[in-house]
């Protein structure tokens, strides 16, 4: 059956059953960032082109092709955010939040786009998860922000993803790297457009997908043996916290990530399962990155981490929220009477915390009981109008048909110890 209206091309949208999936991740991945004292940033969907022409890097393929950019009715170019941190950026220098207690500790969440070829775990419109902390250079800092990550991914139930970390240096160890880098690449036959973006930055030929640039790339010098002192012993020492707090971690010399802006401490999270499109999130440290969008020169370090391709994790792993799409009580009124007091007995559970619904319009009981099976309801009450002039009902458990007498007006104070 085709449809008049259907959603864009290559957008992620969720909905039940399966939007309890995308909620819950949501949640799991808050919660050690709420631990670990991150405050929420909302911020536009739309920025000042510049924002992320600036930021994210003119020589990345998300600035060269992927931006969604269009020009408001007052003639100023917009884009649609097509990542986090820039615009995090801009807010921090605008409201002056650098000039307060440092680290400043953020998250925030909700969609970003970018004009992708769509196919499964790669979309236009995607949704992220992502913290920063910005104003300090510690090498526990970096290890607090990778961890919060990694308690997200294992509180959802995940378990075959791998932490890969790298360091991309300071400039004085990028410097010896590029010119190295440089002669090297100087060295390989490249189509025009390749040639053109090494020249721009030499460090996109690490990051290029295609077979015959993966293999030219083989034995170019990597930017860990060029790490001066300063550099090599924060690496270390991130390192070094990460195996004392038990996260385990590969070392993947050749990590790049898709934006200009990183320096120092990098990191991706790969899930085994999920072919092409293994990244599920990733970060780090991007030193300098405040003082190109004109704020003062402060460090800061943070993740993005995807949403969708993390729901399709939990699917590959068969996570199964507990907690989601599920009732303690369906009442099923039988008749008018029962059903206004049905309306407020519910009203009353939902105020007391419980999950309580009402089966509602003209249901025949058989099939009101079906849906109650549906809703993995944990209990059910049938209320007719014997119930309503006695002031008392069954309370039918659904997973082994006991049944319990319980006076109406004292619903929620019996449902409680059931419950307990």
């Amino acid at each position: 059956m085709s449809h008049k209206y259907q959603a864009p091309k290559g957008v992620s949208e969720y909905f039940p059953p399966r939007s309890s999936l995308f909620e819950y991740a949501i949640e799991h991945l808050k919660r050690p960032a709420l631990a670990a004292g991150y405050q929420l940033m909302e911020l536009p969907v739309f920025e000042d082109t510049e924002v992320f022409s600036r930021g994210v890097g003119e020589s990345t393929d998300v600035v060269t092709k992927e931006m969604y950019t269009f020009e408001d009715r007052g003639g100023r170019s917009l884009t649609l955010r097509p990542e986090g941190t820039a615009g995090v950026m801009r807010s921090v220098i605008e409201h002056g939040l650098d000039r307060g207690q440092l680290p400043l500790k953020v998250f925030y969440t909700g969609p970003f786009f970018r004009a992708e070829r769509p196919q499964a775990g790669r979309y236009r419109q995607f949704f992220q998860f992502g913290i920063e902390a910005i104003g300090i250079d510690d090498p526990y800092l970096d290890v607090e922000v990778i961890a919060v990550a990694w308690h997200g991914y294992r509180s959802l139930g995940l378990r075959n993803f791998t932490l890969k970390i790298g360091s991309l240096g300071d400039n004085e160890s990028r410097t010896s790297h590029r010119n190295e880098l440089v002669k090297f690449i100087s060295g390989l036959t490249l189509d025009d457009e390749t040639r053109e973006r090494s020249v721009r930055n030499p460090l996109r030929l690490f990051d290029d997908k295609r077979p015959e640039i993966k293999e030219k790339m083989r034995s170019a010098p990597v930017l860990l043996n060029f790490l001066n002192t300063k550099s090599q012993e924060h690496f270390d020492e991130v390192k070094r916290i990460l195996s004392s707090e038990g996260i385990t971690f590969v070392v993947d010399p050749t990590m790049v990530r898709g934006l200009d802006y990183y320096t120092g401490t990098t990191f991706e999270f790969d899930h085994a399962d999920l072919g092409a499109q293994s990244g599920i999130g990733g970060g780090g440290r991007y030193d300098g990155l405040m003082e190109t969008l004109g704020g003062q020169s402060l460090s800061g370090i943070g993740f993005g981490l995807g949403v969708d391709r993390i729901v399709l994790a939990m699917e590959a792993e068969k996570v199964t929220p507990n907690d989601r799409n599920y009732l303690d009580l369906f009442v099923i009124p039988l008749g008018e009477a029962a059903k206004s007091q049905g309306f407020s007995m519910v009203e009353k559970m939902r105020s007391a915390g419980f999950v309580a619904d009402l089966a509602f319009g003209e249901r025949a009981l058989k099939g009101a009981m079906k849906a109650a099976d549906q809703r993995n309801a944990r209990f059910v009450l049938v209320l007719g109008d014997n119930e309503v002039s006695s002031g008392t009902a069954e309370l039918k458990r659904m997973s082994d048909g006991s049944t319990s007498s319980v006076t109406l007006a004292s619903l929620v104070d019996a449902f409680r110890d059931l419950s307990a």
